[in-house]
């Protein structure tokens, strides 16, 4: 027993051995399954593979009338409540048959049966049919010591249980002898050929590589078990659990195929994917068949039922008849047919899970030559890991004998000697591993990894740690196993330490818990940030812009607001992030002589056009989603590529107000009711309506094409308000969103040319795009032009709610003289200079159009974005936030451009249903219990109704189902689309 400060010292040393965090997850838990797996990697994964699952059993199995028309498929709730005969049933099991016959490479001279229960019940199967005890020339040999001597006490009591098995088959029988069974003196040992014909062997029985399925056979031994049939193969039979070798068998492929020929081989087949019922298959030569229509001829026991595969020619006469394997339940590949079938009411649907896991195998892994190759790269992969990982060995020290399908691990851990307390590691390790988690004397409490589960060793087997690693997973998988093992050892080790430590009075700190992170900031210093724009644009009181609500945020922050410019830093409150309001900058020589020498901290800008030579080293917001007036090179220009400060936005805030004003200038023009003519005619008493109606035909938005250039926040949501119009929606984006704006339901473009094909109204979202350095150009600058023009419909409206660069202005002015334009609504900066009184901005080129077009052309001077009192608030408020995180924390919202050393970006911010739906927003979904359990179960009424009807084919039992579930469906179904709503899951996904 460890003393005190050893315990410590082992303690410490595992702490240092896990101090950098668990390692990588494999991408499945579940290392408890065989050759047939469904291989998911998580509940979603595997919720998935089951509605596949369904899917492929209603496009498989078919209903018929007897007019031989298709009227539907079968359900999987219609199989699993059917019975075991007819069709499908029967169909269904020949299908599973004939798919593992065809991928195992078994050959077609070999029949197989199938049975119920797992692996025991098909080795009792084998042995009741093939061993007779009224045979006294008959001599067996199994592969394990005899039950209960020396020899076998290492061997478990799996092993024992099936030479168990051999012994009381002929110490019961009247004419059995025990002598007649042969013993191995060590575990998985084939004798070579000579001693097995010296011994007068006629059946070998193979089960000790199974029951741990560390071992195998080395490729010597099968040479000569396969000498030995071919000796006299009439009279001598091998008997193999395949359980473990099946798709693991790390021998050449030549001599793989002369196994699965000459031996008869059995194996469960219950775990396709989480199959309802245990069963088995097995194999039988033909001379192996012969064998069992002797035996049945003179019986030495008693054959249950199920478990019978000679079964009686005259079901009349179930005891006297004569027995035959052309009865039983067999599949005979020759004739590709069943010779009768299998008792169990509910194998149909395993069967049918069976094979669809074959197809899904074959797909994901390949062959089984395949599969046999992996599961031996994989036992080199365990290999050079342990020769790497000392704390890790294998129980099964011969690398021939090693098995290729499931590892056997034992713990070295020279600091602990006393088993109880080594058991109690291996324990709690485990429950680490699995879902449980392990919580420390002190209240600490470690989360369940989920990595492997089902990794005990047999009772009595030597080792720690049992886990199929076959070729059905990846290496990198296999080595993730391993270190995850060794972590979950290390950090029991540690707890169980802790408690023997608690035991002798050593007492452990409850952890300390943090808060949501570190500050970065300096206590010592008064932080300034310069607001250069309004941040309210509704009038107060005194009849200015009210930015009371911003004033009141900072404040509620512990911030300090300031009306006015930055005066003496020396006189601010230390500690405190002081911002100075002044939304009348505006020229270069306003903003220059209190930013160039880095006089504030960080700035909050939304129009105004910040200067290069401006200096903000913490960084800049700007309110809104382009950065282009954010020219600092404190963070790069308006790209924020290169700079030493971070450059953030807030993109979404006036998404909605921007869309709304695009669809006003829309609904001005089209329907083109000439309301106010209409209004001022029936104001004056001067309409008849019967009469002058017909006089005044419109035409109204639905039905009609909107072609939306850019995917972005503003282009999304014009999309989503012209939808809601019932307009068709065309969308250039590139390519990379074309899986997100076809889920919308909107049609992708891939130009914009393609776009504007056919269509009657044309609106602009793309940003000017990347600035060329060397042209002055922006890379979007004149996409908009004669060649978008040409392709739309005649009289159609043109949007310019972006940036008055990105439209041709010339192409403009032919497409209005044309009449391809009907009509142009345009946003843009003007500045005026108040001095001279000289007009510049993007405008400018729209202004002689106006002379030109009367009353054809909107103008406005970029207000549709910036007029919206609640979007500027909501943005000024994110932008207060984000510079607080900036400089309190040096963590970053919004980035746009590059990170500088030393910050940490933490994903984007927008509005609830703007932009696109991130990691945070399903975490926050996942929060809100109630309304996500309304969501799942609105959703799986929709999904059970939707999957009925695409199932059925039969009009009457179609209609049944529609009378029955409308009301439901359509209910499910607002409710469905009304959560969604809320959860803000509509929109492309971020990536």
């Amino acid at each position: 027993m460890m003393n005190i400060a050893q315990m410590q010292e082992q303690r410490l040393k595992a702490l240092q051995l896990t101090g950098s965090g668990a390692p990588k997850l494999p991408s499945n838990p579940f290392f408890g399954v065989g050759p047939i797996t469904d291989a998911t990697t998580d509940e979603v994964d595997s919720r998935l593979r089951r509605i596949a699952f369904d899917a492929w059993i209603e496009k498989t199995y078919r209903k018929f009338d007897d007019r031989g028309n298709d009227i539907g498929g079968f359900t999987t709730a219609e199989i699993s409540r059917s019975m075991h005969r007819g069709y499908p049933a029967d169909k269904i099991l020949t299908d599973m048959m004939r798919a593992i016959h065809r991928y195992f490479h078994f050959p077609k001279t070999n029949r197989m049966a199938v049975g119920l229960g797992g692996g025991h019940s098909g080795f009792t199967v084998c042995v009741q049919h093939l061993m007779n005890a009224n045979d006294a020339s008959q001599r067996v040999y199994v592969d394990t010591p005899q039950p209960e001597s020396d020899l076998s006490r290492a061997a478990g009591f799996f092993r024992q249980s099936w030479a168990t098995q051999l012994i009381e088959m002929q110490r019961f029988a009247e004419k059995g002898c025990e002598s007649r069974i042969h013993f191995a003196v060590s575990e998985g040992v084939i004798p070579t050929a000579a001693e097995l014909s010296a011994l007068g062997v006629s059946i070998f029985v193979g089960v000790g590589h199974e029951t741990t399925g560390a071992n195998a056979y080395t490729s010597a031994e099968i040479h000569e078990l396969l000498s030995w049939i071919d000796g006299d193969p009439a009279n001598r039979h091998a008997v193999f659990d395949a359980t473990s070798m099946l798709g693991a068998m790390p021998w050449e492929p030549e001599l793989v195929d002369a196994v699965m020929a000459k031996c008869c081989l059995f194996m469960p087949f219950q775990k396709a994917i989480g199959g309802v019922s245990g069963y088995f298959v097995a194999s039988f030569t033909s001379h192996a068949l012969a064998l069992i229509e002797k035996n049945q001829q003179d019986p030495a026991w008693a054959i249950p039922r199920q478990l019978k595969i000679a079964p009686p020619i005259d079901p009349k006469l179930p005891l006297s008849a004569k027995r035959s394997v052309d009865a039983g339940p067999f599949y005979d590949a020759a004739e590709d047919r069943m010779l009768g079938g299998v008792i169990n009411t509910y194998s149909a649907l395993a069967f049918a899970e069976t094979t669809f896991g074959l197809l899904q195998s074959e797909a994901r892994v390949g062959s089984v030559v395949e599969l046999n190759r992996r599961s031996a790269t994989n036992r080199k992969v365990i290999d050079e890991w342990v020769k790497s990982h000392p704390m890790l060995s294998l129980t099964v020290t011969d690398a021939e004998r090693r098995g290729a399908a499931v590892t056997l691990l034992k713990v070295e851990d020279d600091g602990i000697t006393d088993p109880g307390i080594h058991a109690r590691i291996i324990a709690r390790s485990k429950q680490l591993l699995g879902y449980e988690g392990i919580t420390h004397p002190n209240g600490e409490y470690e989360p369940g990894l989920d990595a492997a589960r089902y990794v005990n060793a047999f009772p009595g087997t030597p080792g720690d740690y049992r886990a199929w690693v076959g070729g059905i997973r990846q290496p990198e998988d296999i080595v993730a196993l391993l270190e995850n093992l060794q972590y979950a050892y290390l950090r029991a080790k540690i707890v169980v330490l802790e408690e023997e430590l608690a035991k002798n009075g050593v007492v452990f700190e409850a952890p300390t818990k943090t808060g949501d992170g570190v500050r970065k900031d300096d206590p010592a210093r008064a932080y300034a940030v310069l607001i250069a724009d309004l941040v309210g644009l509704r009038f107060g009181a005194d009849g200015r812009p009210d930015h009371s609500e911003i004033k009141a945020y900072i404040e509620k922050k512990g911030g300090v607001f300031h009306l006015g410019p930055l005066g003496e830093r020396s006189a601010l409150e230390k500690g405190r992030i002081h911002f100075f309001y002044q939304p009348n900058l505006s020229t270069e020589a306003e903003i220059l002589p209190q930013t160039d020498k880095g006089q504030y901290d960080a700035l909050i800008a939304a129009a105004t056009f910040i200067p290069k030579d401006s200096v903000f080293p913490l960084g800049g917001v700007r309110i809104g989603a382009g950065t282009g007036n954010m020219g600092s090179a404190s963070w790069g220009g308006g790209n924020g590529e290169g700079g030493e400060a971070p450059l953030m936005n807030t993109p979404g805030i006036n998404s909605r107000a921007t869309a709304q004003m695009a669809m006003k200038a829309i609904l001005r023009v089209v329907p083109d009711l000439p309301v106010g003519r209409l209004h001022r005619m029936v104001a004056g008493g001067d309409f008849d309506t019967g009469r002058q109606l017909k006089d005044f035909p419109t035409a109204k938005l639905e039905g009609r094409k909107i072609a939306v250039l850019g995917y972005g926040n503003i282009g999304r949501e014009v999309a989503k308000l012209a939808k809601a119009f019932g307009m068709k929606v065309a969308i250039y984006a590139r390519e990379h969103h074309k899986r997100w704006i076809e889920a919308e339901g909107f049609e992708h473009a891939a130009s914009p040319v393609a776009a504007a094909t056919g269509a009657d109204v044309l609106s602009v979202h793309i940003g000017l795009g990347r600035l060329d350095a060397a042209r002055g150009v922006y890379s979007n600058a004149g996409t908009v032009d004669a060649k978008v023009f040409d392709v739309m419909n005649d009289a159609a409206v043109l949007v310019n709610y972006d940036r008055g660069e990105v439209v041709d202005a010339a192409a403009l002015d032919e497409a209005l003289s044309t009449g391809k334009i009907a009509h142009a609504a345009i946003d843009a900066d003007l500045f005026k200079d108040a001095a001279t009184g000289r007009l510049s901005g993007p405008m400018l080129p729209y202004l002689p159009l106006e002379e030109r077009h009367k009353g054809r052309l909107e103008l406005l001077p970029h207000a549709a974005a910036d007029t919206d009192h609640p979007s500027r608030v909501t943005g000024a408020k994110q932008a207060v936030d984000q510079v607080f995180d900036v400089i309190r924390f040096k963590s970053v919202t919004n980035l746009k451009g590059d990170l500088p050393e030393g910050y940490v970006s933490v994903g984007s911010r927008t509005p609830a249903g703007i932009g696109k739906v991130t990691k945070q927003v399903v975490t926050e979904v996942g929060g809100k219990a109630e309304l996500l359990d309304e969501l799942r179960q609105a959703s799986e009424k929709v999904a059970a109704i939707v999957g009925t009807l695409s199932s059925v084919s039969d009009p009457d039992h179609r209609n049944r189902i529609i009378d029955r579930y409308t009301g439901l469906l359509v209910e499910s179904a607002d409710r469905q689309r009304a959560l969604l709503d809320q959860f803000s899951l509509y929109g492309p996904a971020e990536e």
